[in-house]
């Protein structure tokens, strides 16, 4: 068997093993990167390589599972993929997400402590070279906020269908008990639950650093059948929810090049101009966020839609230029 093949049994066993209800022919094309018809050999490789392979009837289609897991010999991590999750847990510790730096952490022991001695003494030293060689950059933006037990009753609530009831201390009525249904979990630059109060579906976010108190409840609370936390994320251009508009934005030629190897938007499409500019629309709400963005392309981007955004930018602007005039003049 060529060393590429193998490594694709490999991989699909994987894949196999770590599924409990089991991957459709489909879906094991679309894991591999392979078209159907690979997929199906791959498949009846399988059997012959690993024949505690077993099928599912899931009409109209069927299902295939590696029930009892992979033996250890197939499952030795890489220096490399160590390395990377090494790398994970310390910029999530470094950017003060330290809860799920720890699950990392804990994750990488496990992984090590299953090893035997001989495969960590080869691993040992490219591991260390790995860790040498990289660094993770930091960037300037606010600590997110995580407190390990906020989390755990949220993440609780959210598998048991569950409602929360909790202190917050933001939006109108600051201090205000509220109860909600938890829909999910916003993790980056500030940490937000995503939920619904009361009676309502409408999902909204509340920080967690202003969360305070919270407890279960024994209230049940289901997600809508149609909600999906994506979706809801995608509605913005960052954090912040408010009317979805379309956005068109103008790159000018000296920021062409750029634009076409930036994601504004999961939405966004490209579209080259004869003269070398780039438009680049998509929809989504946000505007503020969008306009502190935009101030980072200097002259190469000009506002095209919405009128709202240029508005924005304009005020803000304002409100620089008053803060510098308002500061006194060191005299040097």
């Amino acid at each position: 068997m060529r060393h590429e093949k193998a490594a694709l049994v490999l991989e699909l066993a994987r894949r196999l093993a770590a599924t409990a209800e089991g991957l459709t022919l489909d879906e094991m094309a679309d894991t591999l990167g392979v078209g159907r018809r690979t997929a199906d050999a791959e498949r009846v490789g399988q059997r012959e390589v690993f024949p505690q392979m077993e099928e599912v009837d899931d009409p109209p289609t069927r299902r295939f599972r590696i029930p009892a897991g992979l033996d250890g010999l197939f499952q030795a991590p890489t220096s490399e993929e160590l390395a990377s999750l090494r790398a994970a847990a310390a910029n999530l510790r470094r950017a003060g997400s330290h809860g799920r730096a720890e699950d990392l952490e804990r994750l990488e022991l496990k992984v090590l402590s299953a090893l035997r001695a001989p495969a960590r003494r080869r691993l040992a030293p490219d591991l260390e070279a790995v860790l040498q060689a990289e660094a993770l950059a930091v960037f300037p933006g606010p600590r997110p906020f995580e407190d390990a037990a906020v989390l755990g009753v949220l993440r609780e609530a959210i598998k048991a269908l569950g409602r929360v009831r909790f202190r917050y201390q933001g939006g109108a009525t600051p201090g205000r008990v509220r109860e909600v249904t938890p829909l999910g979990l916003l993790f980056g630059r500030s940490n937000y639950l995503v939920a619904a109060e009361g009676e309502s579906a409408e999902p909204r976010t509340w920080r967690l650093d202003r969360i305070a108190e919270v407890a279960p409840c024994d209230t049940p609370g289901s997600p809508p059948p149609d909600f999906s936390l994506q979706a809801f994320v995608d509605r913005s251009f960052g954090i912040y929810q408010d009317e979805v508009e379309e956005v068109r934005l103008r790159i000018r030629p000296h920021g062409a090049e750029e634009a076409l190897g930036w994601r504004f938007h999961s939405t966004q499409t490209v579209v080259p101009e004869p003269d070398g500019a780039v438009i680049v629309a998509f929809r989504a709400s946000g505007m503020l966020e969008l306009a502190w963005h935009l101030f980072s392309w200097g002259d190469k981007v000009e506002i095209l839609a919405p009128a709202r955004l240029r508005d924005i930018m304009a005020e803000q602007i304002a409100l620089a230029q008053a803060s510098l005039a308002a500061a006194p003049q060191s005299e040097c």
